[in-house]
């Protein structure tokens, strides 16, 4: 044992002696390519010895062993915990490299007799330098799974081919190719997996479709955690969803000069999984209004917001969403209230309802069809959000006497709505016909654009100078 302790520390010494860290940003564009690629070597066979430690450690430490087992030995109630202490790495990676380990390991049966490895070609890939345990571990998890089901011969063929794509080569013709990432290698098993237990599909799915759902796990930070389990069939629909409203309207053809000062003034700072979140409320949104969703009270599900009149007054305070516990600002109720009116609620001193007036400030559905044909979507340049999904903003505020009329309405999507006061875009008006300033850092000279894009005009007229908006 000291020996092989020796040796090990020896190549340590010699691998931290070949390059240091502090020498790596100094290395040439094919040095660093050299590099790279020898470490990865360096790592796999280190990666190979580590899963062999683990898995042992596993096996010494198995529950059957009573209080002989070597965790219970070194005051560990299991080996994961063993391998975790050890070597300072998490029992998540513990636990990765103890099933790799499990399947690249001979195996005693009850007679004492040795079985090769559950995946041989595996074990001899990782043994030699040549499998990452990444590979390794998406190739042993997608088979291990249908084992049971699947014809020995062709489960062997299935391992084979998939060590060979992950070390590049083709297994049938011998032929090289060029060789798979570990994500690559997941999906081809993935594949393997339906070839190798067809029914199997079926049974997934059923499983799947019991263990769907959407879980509220609570509120920190202002912002509510939800977990989704998605089926397959919902996920497709979301990405193509996303895709569709991510992807440039552009894409697939040059741009042209228009396309490019379009695309210029669109700029968007959001990081994807902030549109993603932003295309999601615009959806619900465009469900909420869509009249096909079941009624409350006999009215479409709406969300209601309470506040002070005299706070919404002062611009000060909060209110208060219904079944939510977080408060919001005044700043999105007036947002709610941009979209979906405001109705009264006069209260005595001990809170019962005396007076209750009409909602109003809301655009009727013929004013809402109108606007949709005049802007087709999100007004602000380069957003996707279709026309279905927007809501209707007022240019001139409530508050300003500005009137619910589609002089004075244009669709902005949930975003842009909800950033309109803040992000430095404008909107202004010119004979109900909507134009755009972007902010200062997107365009320094600050140049209103026309935003309708209506199909029923072949052509138009621009506005005379004295209606156009001020450059200031």
């Amino acid at each position: 044992m000291e020996e092989i302790t020796a040796q090990l520390a020896t190549a340590t010494v010699a691998a931290r002696a070949a390059v240091a860290v502090g020498q790596v940003p100094t290395l040439s564009d094919g040095d660093l390519m050299s590099a790279m690629s020898a470490v990865e070597i360096l790592g796999r066979t280190v990666d190979a010895l580590r899963v062999a430690v683990a898995v042992e450690v596993q096996e010494r430490s198995r529950p059957t062993l009573g209080s002989d087992r070597l965790s219970a030995r070194q005051g560990c109630r299991a080996g994961i915990e063993l391998i975790a202490r050890v070597t300072q790495v998490s029992e998540a990676t513990a636990n990765r490299r103890c099933r790799v380990g499990a399947g690249i390991r001979a195996r005693d049966t009850l007679t004492g007799e040795v079985l090769p490895a559950a995946f041989p070609k595996v074990a001899e890939a990782m043994d030699a330098g040549e499998l990452g345990v990444d590979s390794a571990s998406a190739i042993i998890t997608a088979l291990s799974a249908v084992a049971s089901r699947a014809e020995p011969e062709m489960l062997a063929e299935a391992e084979h081919a998939l060590v060979g794509c992950a070390l590049g080569v083709e297994v049938s013709s011998g032929e090289p190719i060029t060789p798979f990432t570990a994500d690559q290698t997941r999906i081809q098993a993935i594949q393997w997996q339906v070839a190798l237990d067809p029914d199997g599909v079926k049974v997934c799915e059923e499983q799947a479709t019991l263990g769907r759902g959407m879980v509220k796990l609570g509120t920190r930070g202002g912002l509510t955690r939800y977990r989704l389990d998605a089926l397959p069939e919902l996920e497709g629909k979301l990405e193509r969803i996303f895709a569709s409203c991510l992807s440039p309207k552009t894409a697939g053809r040059f741009l042209t000069v228009e396309d490019e000062a379009e695309a210029l003034v669109g700029g968007d700072t959001r990081t994807p999984a902030q549109q993603r979140h932003d295309i999601v409320a615009a959806m619900l949104d465009a469900a909420a209004r869509s009249g096909e969703l079941p009624t409350i009270g006999g009215a479409s599900p709406t969300v209601l917001i309470s506040v002070a009149a005299e706070e919404l007054e002062a611009g000060t305070g909060a209110g208060w969403i219904d079944g939510v516990q977080n408060p919001v600002s005044i700043d999105t109720v007036k947002r709610f209230i941009c979209t979906g009116g405001i109705q009264k609620v006069l209260f005595d001193c001990n809170g019962k309802i005396i007076a209750l007036s009409s909602p109003d400030r809301i655009f009727t559905p013929q004013q809402r069809r109108a606007i949709t044909v005049r802007d087709g979507g999100c007004v602000i340049p380069g957003c996707q959000i279709p026309a279905g999904w927007c809501e209707i903003h007022h240019v001139i505020e409530h508050s300003r006497s500005g009137p619910t009329h589609t002089d004075n309405g244009v669709l902005l999507c949930w975003f842009h709505h909800h950033t309109i006061d803040t992000s430095g875009w404008q909107v202004h008006m010119v004979d109900g016909v909507p134009y755009i300033r972007p902010p200062r850092w997107i365009d320094p000279d600050r140049q209103w654009r026309r935003a309708s894009t209506p199909h029923t005009l072949t052509h138009t007229r621009p506005p005379r100078p004295d209606r156009m908006p001020s450059r200031t």
